[in-house]
């Protein structure tokens, strides 16, 4: 994640502890993991990384395997544990996980599309002590019903995230940017400030589930570098008129050197602080500070990567299998730069990047070691800063 109101106009943002800070859990491979609690969903949206259904798969883990999973992850000293689907919230036992991880000690957190979130939801949501709730929303209104294949998805999300701001719910929005709804992001930024939404991540397409045939309708360089423009932009503004609201883009490390090479040009000395602070960071995290666990209990790089396991939960502990380099691609993602060939081979930002998104590089290339197709920057750019 690169936090654009840290970043360009220096306020700290709720996770800049993990993101920013030398020592941080992903140092030692303590990873954020995210759970695919279930592949069933109440809508259809065109870009699903997971390609929901409307029937839970055969297999999914029960209560008493995710108790155990969750044991072991709070002893391992996994620092969040997202509860994401399909649709999470179509889990009976959602309520009683979360308050199982909170009482060991894991901080908690869910990703959905908001549209079952009723006031009592809500209510069940603060009372079981989430520490955040991301809700997907992706266009306005006509553009996000299209998007997710049912028409009034979009006041049912709308109402998911004001009825969880009524109850004391930490909440943000979620939004994926693509060609079908990149025209809508400044109506989206008039909605975050109108509605007080206090945090919202922009994230780039990745191509992987039912977004592996949008790779077509990914944006354009110059589209994107136009998207990020107007992105940093209105986060300078949302700071400069002291309004309490968190940006952030997502699953693009290009992001974050563009922001710096925007920064250099104004402010040379905030920019290498900046610099810096990417470097800390260090790029992409796949398979080191973000980890995936399916529905069946199969362990990824990320949430993306589910067409290569590591290894099961239910077989072996997650720990054991997240601590075992002799996988060749575990291992090569954690020691990555020097494999990395292309544009990303040649960058001279490669430890503020490690590579951006390989998922990307193997969906277009066929090999995982490729250049991100995805990202923007220039030949001059990348060479010359």
């Amino acid at each position: 994640m690169i936090n654009c109101t840290r970043l360009l106009c220096g306020v700290a943002g709720s996770n800049d502890d993990i993101r920013y800070k030398k020592g941080k859990p992903a140092d030692t491979n303590r990873p954020i993991v995210v759970w695919n609690s279930t592949r069933k969903c109440n809508l259809k949206c065109i870009h699903c990384y997971i390609d929901a259904t409307p029937s839970a798969s055969a297999g999914e883990l029960t209560t008493v395997e995710a108790r155990t999973m969750l044991d072991d992850l709070a002893d391992f000293g996994a620092p969040v544990f997202l509860f994401s689907g399909g649709e999470p919230f179509m889990r009976d036992d959602l309520y009683e996980l979360g308050n199982y991880a909170k009482g060991k000690g894991l901080r908690t957190v869910i990703s959905t599309n908001g549209t079952m979130i009723t006031d009592d939801v809500a209510k069940k949501i603060r009372d079981t002590g989430f520490s955040y709730v991301g809700i997907s929303l992706d266009g306005l209104e006509d553009v996000n019903d299209k998007f997710r294949e049912q028409k009034g998805a979009f006041k049912k999300t709308l109402e998911g995230i004001r009825n969880c701001k009524k109850n004391g719910v930490h909440v943000g929005l979620r939004f994926t940017i693509n060609k079908h709804n990149f025209r809508d992001i400044a109506g989206i930024f008039d909605l975050i400030e109108n509605e007080g939404i206090p945090r919202t991540c922009f994230y780039h397409l990745v191509y992987s589930g039912r977004g592996t045939d949008m790779v077509k309708d990914d944006l354009t360089h110059s589209e994107a570098r136009d998207t990020m423009d107007l992105i940093f932009d209105r986060s300078e503004d949302i700071v400069a008129r002291k309004q309490d609201t968190e940006i952030l883009t997502v699953d693009n490390h290009a992001d974050g050197i563009y922001l710096y090479l925007r920064l250099k040009k104004k402010d040379p000395k905030r920019a290498a602080e900046v610099l810096e602070l990417l470097r800390i960071n260090g790029g992409n995290k796949s398979g080191i500070g973000i980890a995936n666990v399916d529905n069946l209990g199969e362990v990824h790089a990320d949430q993306f990567w589910r067409h290569y396991s590591f290894g099961n939960v239910r077989k072996r502990k997650f720990s054991e299998i997240w601590m075992d380099e002799s996988d060749e691609l575990l291992n090569g993602l954690r020691h990555k730069v020097p494999l990395l060939k292309g544009k990303c081979g040649r960058c001279k930002f490669k430890d503020a990047c490690a590579g951006n998104f390989r998922v990307r590089a193997e969906a277009v290339y066929g090999d995982i070691w490729q250049e991100d197709p995805a990202c923007y920057l220039t030949e001059e750019e990348i060479l010359n800063g």
